[in-house]
């Protein structure tokens, strides 16, 4: 479980789970969301609210995981800018962190 902040009085957290890291992993949805300036700003979550709602669309599996993603992180009432930039460094820093595995023998 990673704890973010959502705010910058430090007033606001949120609990995510490695689950829901998996998902945003599993559909790559920070690639290429934050634009050349690197500011994550209310356009950003928009932006990903979009992508996300397209991908949900869009979709023949079943995306319980990214409706469950939805649902718990990104939709939250208190989620704004702050608490996005501090997911992606959460994710960064789980996507880092995490043992890598052993490469498939062809």
């Amino acid at each position: 479980m990673f704890d973010i902040q959502l705010n910058e009085s430090g007033t606001r957290h949120l609990q995510v789970s490695e689950d829901n890291l998996r998902t945003i992993e599993k559909y790559a949805l920070f690639r290429d969301l934050v634009d050349s300036t690197g500011y994550v700003t209310e356009d950003v979550l928009e932006k990903l609210k979009c992508n996300i709602r397209s991908i949900i669309a869009h979709s023949t599996e079943n995306s319980k995981d990214l409706l469950d993603l939805c649902i718990d992180v990104i939709y939250h009432e208190k989620m704004k800018a702050f608490g996005l930039k501090n997911l992606i460094l959460a994710f960064l820093e789980w996507e880092a962190n995490r043992p890598s595995l052993p490469a498939e023998e062809a």
